[in-house]
């Protein structure tokens, strides 16, 4: 038997390092060729790293969240033959097996220290001397999906809210994880009855914390953000604009052409009418090498569409908007959007792009302050429509009314300029038919 080491290939585009976001394997398992090992994050997406060879994993070089640099020693496999590690080569990594049978072998801390945190669990039989059990003093990792309901009868949840108790931090022992009362007293004994008083009852006071590790797709949201705002002296920019014509539009090719072509959202007109503007304003469809001091303006539109997804924000790129018509963009914008929250989208997909738009939907709020997509110099951000009564020809008529809020580099886009482009856009959008006119 002899050891065969894999160290973190290149992956292209000059990346010296990686962030390993994932662990498919353990010490002890036996792997096949090309089955997975590890995912690994690099600046644009996430690759999965495949074994080269089949052998027994005996050690792991890094914990997750580490970052690692290409060339270093990602894994070491105990394989028939020779394997590619010479005798009196470098000693195992930290993380190697010590003794392959142990219950809780001493080289898995991170395992271990899992093992030993309080899991709420129900007892089989009540334990009368045990008041305060460390189980019981865990409401947070109540396995509870968010927007669950909990499950309670009318007199416990009556109690509960004498109490001042939230259900939800609550863990259920009864079936189907049910909470019962002595889950209450449990919950007020582990938590303490100090606070304030309803109905003369206190209620209960949570001491919990947890530590959310900033590792993966989270990381690197945070060191984008964190680059856009020092590198970039963002300008801002907010107009409302009257889309009561453009719905009324979209309900219509909806209604023609929905069951053939596909639902249009308002995401493909907005798209539309900036590939439109941009003719006027090629110094906003641009990126800039600050460090070079280049500005490049772009004849193709490439929009990035900023998508969440259930690790963070990622902004796929929807290529070449100004060829597209608007059920093009729609089915584009749909087929990038299920690709970033199944984890498919590629390298290629996460990156190019020459303009943003952001959107939260019907959580958009009234104004935003969109963050520009470094190196990118702007970024159209679409808040929620509301009806609202607005005064037209003398007489008070409800409108759809909404606003774009943008933002801009003012090193290389001046306000006149971020003003008129926006203005543009609101009269493509305010009067639809102009975004056909050629």
């Amino acid at each position: 038997m002899g050891i065969h080491v894999i160290k973190m290939p290149d992956i292209g585009e000059g990346i010296a390092e990686v962030e390993l976001v994932a662990w498919h394997v353990k010490i002890g398992d036996m792997v096949a060729e090309d089955q997975p090992l590890a995912d690994v994050m690099t600046d644009k997406a996430t690759v999965e790293i495949p074994a080269p060879v089949v052998g027994r994993v005996v050690a792991l070089g890094g914990e997750v969240g580490q970052v690692m640099a290409v060339g270093g020693e990602l894994i070491r496999l105990e394989v028939e033959g020779a394997g590619n590690l010479k005798p009196g080569g470098d000693s195992p990594p930290a993380k190697a097996a010590a003794a392959p049978a142990a219950s809780a072998p001493a080289s898995e801390p991170a395992q271990a220290a899992k093992a030993e945190a309080p899991v709420p669990v129900a007892p089989a039989k009540p334990a009368p001397a045990a008041p305060a059990q460390p189980a019981r003093q865990a409401p947070a990792a109540v396995a509870r999906q968010p927007g669950d309901k909990p499950l309670a009868s009318p007199a416990v949840r009556k109690r509960a809210w004498d109490l001042g108790i939230e259900l939800r931090y609550v863990h259920g022992s009864g079936p189907a994880g049910r909470i019962l009362h002595e889950d209450l007293d449990a919950y007020l004994q582990g938590q303490g009855t100090g606070g304030q008083a309803r109905g003369g009852v206190a209620y209960a006071e949570r001491n919990d914390e947890e530590n959310v590790p900033v590792i993966g797709l989270r990381r690197k949201i945070a060191q984008k953000m964190a680059e856009s705002k020092r590198r970039i002296p963002h300008f801002s920019y907010v107009e409302e604009i009257d889309v009561t014509e453009l719905e009324d539009l979209r309900a219509s090719l909806n209604q023609k052409w929905g069951a053939t072509r596909g639902k249009l959202t308002l995401l493909p007109l907005l798209a539309r009418a900036m590939v439109v503007a941009l003719r006027d304003f090629p110094q906003i469809n641009a990126r800039y090498d600050d460090e070079a001091g280049v500005v490049t303006r772009y004849g193709a539109v490439h929009i990035g569409i900023a998508t969440q997804s259930d690790g963070g924000l990622m902004v796929p790129v929807m290529r070449h908007a100004e060829a597209r018509d608007l059920w093009s963009m729609a089915a584009e914008i749909v087929r990038l959007a299920e690709a970033v929250r199944t984890g498919a989208a590629s390298r290629d997909e996460l990156s190019g792009s020459t303009i943003t738009i952001t959107s939260l939907g019907p959580l958009g709020g009234i104004v935003t302050t969109p963050v520009i997509n470094h190196p990118e110099v702007g970024i159209v951000g679409v808040n929620r429509i509301v009806e609202r009564p607005a005064i037209r020809n003398g007489a008070v008529v409800a409108r759809k009314l909404m606003n774009l809020s943008s933002s801009f580099d003012h090193r290389v886009v001046d306000g006149m300029d971020a003003a008129r482009f926006i203005q543009a856009v609101r009269a493509l959008l305010e009067q639809p038919a102009l975004l056909f006119v050629e």
